[in-house]
């Protein structure tokens, strides 16, 4: 019998979710920073073993490497076959791709292997990088051509998520920049959440981008620069300041409520006591002492009204003298009602 080691390549070009199933060989900590949307993990190395082989690459040689890399992938490769096994049992109409870092020894090695036990693997050309390098051409053709930009602002509390969210189900262009953050935006932002990291918010980006691209315009929520630890690409920053803005308004007590119901203060306690501590400096020590007051009682919606009185608002009313453009105006006292006019007015934009 004649083994066949010789690997098949494939482009990401060739690549689609109907055909094809992925295999992210590179460690945990690099699948979490960003992957290829869909790709299963199957980590050949842990992050702990990764850094072991790379050191001794550098310390020793490649050869010393290779040969640790051998004695810790060996007794991994039953569970390899049986993991990409069942997933092939259970799609028999998809090919199975194997990629790494850079198309490399990781995923070649894992290819070679399944094929010579008889599961015919192809390996990505270039690798993770071959479609990070697709995400970045297509940010900087966004940067050539900015589309159009309809900014949902509004006070803090006013809902904008949760309106982007039900646009977005109805199939509006809209790019929901929090939700790819993994942050809300606030202090708070990151409570409950799991914040992303600047390639995987780009590579979400990415994603989206290439199902909008046919929309001449785009819809989005008033950002900052950074929103947690991601920096917003400069077309959609400029499109914020020129593009039209709906402005949201509701009664305060309403956005209140809505904040306690968002943050659900009461299940993270301990992490909202260690944001507001961040904000000491930022807020006059009597109003401070105000918010320590109401923590220890868990009155959570006076702390809220307490940092929207003295923080949020001011900071916000500061920030809107940056702009110049066109803004429409919408105020309810339920989201329902406040939907319905954004929506007359978001079609109106769209279609005029």
């Amino acid at each position: 019998m004649v083994l066949n080691t010789d690997i098949q390549i494939i482009t990401l070009d060739e690549i689609d979710a109907e055909s094809h199933l992925l295999f992210d060989v590179r460690s945990p900590k690099e699948h979490e920073e960003y992957h290829i949307p869909g790709a299963e993990r199957l980590s050949i190395f842990s992050n702990e073993e990764r850094a072991e082989i790379g050191t001794i690459y550098k310390q020793v040689s490649k050869e010393k490497a290779m040969e640790r890399g051998l004695e810790i992938v060996s007794p991994k490769l039953p569970h390899f076959f049986k993991r990409i096994k069942e997933k092939i049992e259970q799609n028999p109409d998809k090919q199975v791709v194997i990629y790494c870092a850079r198309g490399g020894m990781r995923s070649k090695s894992i290819a070679q292997t399944m094929n010579m036990m008889g599961i015919k693997c192809l390996q990505l050309e270039g690798g993770i990088r071959s479609y990070r390098k697709r995400v970045e051409e297509l940010l900087e053709r966004f940067e050539q051509f900015p589309k159009q930009i309809i900014v949902i602002e509004g006070y803090t509390g006013t809902m904008k998520t949760k309106i982007l969210d039900r646009l977005e189900s109805e199939g509006y262009p809209v790019v929901n920049l929090e939700k790819m953050a993994g942050h809300k935006g606030s202090i708070f932002g990151r409570i409950g959440e799991d914040p992303a990291s600047q390639k995987k918010f780009e590579s979400l980006l990415y994603e989206r981008l290439q199902q909008l691209q046919t929309s001449a315009t785009l819809i989005i929520e008033s950002e900052s620069k950074r929103i947690g630890r991601v920096v917003v690409p400069d077309f959609l920053l400029e499109g914020k300041y020129s593009g039209t803005r709906i402005h949201v308004t509701i009664p305060f007590p309403m956005r209140v409520k809505y904040i306690c119901d968002v943050y659900d203060p009461h299940l993270y306690k301990e992490e909202i006591k260690e944001a507001i501590t961040k904000l000491t400096k930022r807020i006059h020590p009597e109003i401070m002492t105000g918010i320590h007051e109401a923590l220890s009682q868990s009155d959570y919606e006076e702390v809220v009204s307490f940092l929207l009185e003295n923080y949020y608002d001011p900071k916000y009313n500061f920030a809107e003298q940056k702009y110049d453009s066109e803004c429409l105006h919408v105020q309810g006292e339920s989201f329902d009602h406040l939907y319905n006019q954004i929506k007359i007015k978001v079609n109106t934009l769209l279609f005029q």
